[in-house]
């Protein structure tokens, strides 16, 4: 009878142990925060040979980092981001990948950020439009 007392109880604590790391599980709040359509980042800081992913209106970025030298230091000297799904992109603007960069330089101030294709070619668009009438020769 003891014995079953004691299975039950382990059975209990091994619940509440998988429940809750299942809660804290960042993957699942990735997953969340996307569904949502929300800004979530999602990075192992400490090892640069893994990428980190992010999510920002609905759309799910996944980035790509490369340990270079500084002044002092070894750290994230390049950056490279796409988009999982380049269809999801549709209604982003450049503000949208602007406030992106600027996260990713918080967390990597001394990085050089380069977007992969489509967004390269997007945002190394002039964005101011030009008319053929803006000028006018006399």
């Amino acid at each position: 009878m003891m014995f079953i007392r004691f299975l039950l109880f382990a059975v209990i604590i091994f619940l509440i142990y998988s429940a809750i790391k299942y809660l804290l599980n960042p993957k699942r709040k990735l997953e969340l925060a996307h569904e949502q359509k929300q800004f979530y980042f999602l990075d192992y800081k400490n090892d640069v040979r893994k990428n980190f992913h992010l999510t920002y209106k609905g759309v799910l970025f996944e980035g790509e980092k490369y340990l270079g030298t500084t002044e002092n230091a070894f750290e994230v000297v390049s950056v490279f981001i796409w988009p999982q799904r380049v269809e999801a992109l549709n209604g982003l603007v450049r503000e949208d990948f602007e406030f992106i960069e600027k996260k990713v330089l918080e967390l990597y101030p001394n990085a050089k950020i380069d977007w992969k294709s489509p967004i390269h070619e997007f945002l190394k668009k002039d964005h101011e439009t030009k008319s053929p009438f803006s000028k006018i020769d006399n």
